[in-house]
């Protein structure tokens, strides 16, 4: 039986980082892939950026992992730490209303980008098991870059509970990444594609497949 599935991001390119297998193993299972991506750069910081050329990278990114929908909000990154709360968690409450998604991956609370730890807590928020509220599992993916980095004190920490065996979608994730032509770095920043590899690889020997993905499960309704 098919899903439709929501993928919230922080930041265009942490859809693929985290979680671009799975939403390929997901797409090529039958399920809708919905992804919302949060934020644009503030002008003010980033007065180089094209949103043209951005919008082609995230397009092209999308189709080679079969997303069904891309919603990109134009909330200022990386300065969500500076608006209301509610905000955040109202867009990401819409965005649940429209695609009605039974599985909600989000980043991992623990996360060093503050704009990260933001639309976890909204999530949260939005998917609360109230009002009929489709979401029966929410999932928190880990961002190279960001995860890794995060404080090693108590529930900062990212430990894994659930393990996605993207063997058959390496390949998708890592061409998707590809497309963020200003956003992959050169091996050993973490936002390469050699990084991706060696940490999908790192995933799957932990559960005896060749490469997967590792989320924090938050909450699971069976």
């Amino acid at each position: 039986m098919s899903q439709s599935v929501l993928v919230v991001a922080p930041h265009p390119d942490d859809e693929v980082l985290g979680c671009g297998g799975t939403m390929a193993r997901h797409a090529d299972a039958g399920d809708e892939v919905h992804v919302l991506i949060m934020t644009k750069g503030d002008p003010d910081l980033y007065p180089d950026d094209d949103p043209a050329l951005l919008g082609q990278d995230i397009r092209a990114a999308h189709r080679a992992l079969g997303v069904a929908s891309t919603t990109h909000l134009d909330f200022p990154a990386p300065r969500l730490d500076s608006l209301p709360g509610y905000q955040l968690a109202q867009a990401i409450g819409g965005a649940i209303a429209q695609v009605q998604p039974t599985i909600l991956y989000l980043p991992h609370r623990g996360d060093l980008h503050a704009d990260h730890q933001r639309v976890y807590l909204a999530g949260l928020v939005a998917a609360r098991p109230i009002n009929h509220c489709p979401v029966r599992q929410v999932l928190c993916y880990e961002t190279l870059s960001e995860t890794e980095w995060a404080s090693p004190e108590g529930d900062q920490v990212f430990r894994p509970t659930v393990f996605a065996d993207i063997s058959a979608y390496l390949g998708a994730k890592l061409k998707a990444m590809a497309c963020y032509r200003d956003e992959v770095k050169t091996f050993p920043h973490p936002r390469s594609l050699p990084a991706l590899e060696a940490l999908a690889q790192l995933r799957g020997a932990t559960v005896g497949v060749t490469a997967a993905e590792a989320f924090a499960l938050v909450r699971q309704i069976v």
